[in-house]
């Protein structure tokens, strides 16, 4: 295994219930702060394997990045419900409350 790829899944297992991380946070803390697109590919392949809290990874917009329509966006959703991670308007996240500085 790759070092970033091993530091990107270090970071996500690292994520405090209750807190949320970036995809681009999670890439940056990892070495490489325009791999955000490695850590949706690490959380794809790895997050079973390692038991990665793949729920606390979201869009630096502060939303779920998986379309609405489909059903892994409620149960994403709701496992950051069921750790006090509230949702306002349009599903967005604060991330100035709820965002973990790493």
């Amino acid at each position: 295994m790759q070092d970033f790829t091993l530091k990107i899944i270090q970071n996500i297992a690292a994520i405090p219930v209750g807190k949320v991380a970036t995809y681009g946070q999670i890439a940056a803390m990892a070495g490489n702060h325009r791999a955000a697109r490695q850590v949706s590919r690490v959380l794809h392949t790895c997050s079973s394997k390692y038991q990665l809290p793949w729920h606390r990874v979201i869009g630096a917009s502060g939303k779920i990045s998986i379309p609405k329509d489909q059903s892994a966006y409620q149960r994403q959703k709701k496992k950051l419900e069921s750790e006090g991670i509230e949702f306002g308007l349009s599903d967005t996240i604060d991330l100035t409350q709820f965002q973990w500085p790493g």
